[in-house]
């Protein structure tokens, strides 16, 4: 059974740093892409950053130079290290995977990844 737990979520101050992780079991992860989104309140859920199965890494230019998603394939495991937060990142942020041999061409299209973890909240403040 697919599932997904994300972990690391909190509260931080303007500038602050948080690694958010995402641990997988019944697939291996590295094989498959697999992308972190966030969702803040009253607005539509968005792709943050993807990370394929060769290593390629797909990051939206509102985080671009602050965040940078990894994996742990010993952990299974995926990252999103967070810096230099802003209050507009404050969501709910969620790991999903994409279980298909050929990953989509849209890394953000939502329905691309079957597999959705429960989320954890990240709040920025000053």
């Amino acid at each position: 059974q697919v599932q997904l737990v994300e972990s690391g979520g909190g509260s931080v101050e303007i500038g602050g740093s948080l690694r958010l992780s995402c641990e997988a079991s019944g697939f291996t992860g590295r094989n498959f892409c697999m992308a972190w989104f966030r969702q803040a309140p009253g607005k539509e859920r968005e792709g943050v950053a993807r990370l394929d199965k060769y290593g390629h890494e797909t990051v939206v230019d509102a985080v671009k130079g602050r965040f940078t998603i990894s994996r742990d394939n010993e952990k299974n495991t995926l990252y999103l290290q967070m810096n230099s937060l802003k209050p507009d990142d404050t969501a709910m942020y969620y790991c999903a995977a994409d279980l298909r041999t050929i990953c989509s061409s849209f890394p953000f299209r939502m329905s691309s990844y079957p597999s959705w973890g429960q989320g954890t909240q990240v709040t920025v403040s000053s």
